[in-house]
């Protein structure tokens, strides 16, 4: 038997929320990814700008562009409330009798 959720897609997708979003999303798309939190995402953009001479605020406008938005009925952050973090998603244990 396989274990399927509907709300959630069976691997990783990097997209942009459609909350808890700033500007556009895409830190926070970044950090649902790698389960870090967004700030940590968007001090490290404004850090890797400063450093980079705007490269890395051109980078932030290339993901905009090509992350897609997430659907409406997807989880909140971080996680679905029945699935552990990190990965790959453990499935919910059955309730015992």
């Amino acid at each position: 038997m396989t274990y399927q959720n509907p709300s959630q897609a069976p691997y990783k997708q990097l997209r942009r929320p459609v909350t808890d979003r700033m500007v556009a999303g895409v830190a926070s798309g970044l950090g649902r990814y790698f389960a870090v939190d967004p700030t940590l995402v968007r001090v490290g953009f404004a850090v890797a700008t400063l450093f980079s001479g705007g490269l890395a605020a051109l980078a932030y406008l290339v993901m905009w562009f090509l992350m897609p938005e997430e659907p409406a009925g997807a989880p909140a952050w971080p996680h679905p409330a029945d699935t552990a973090p990190g990965w790959p998603p453990t499935p919910p244990t059955p309730p015992t009798a």
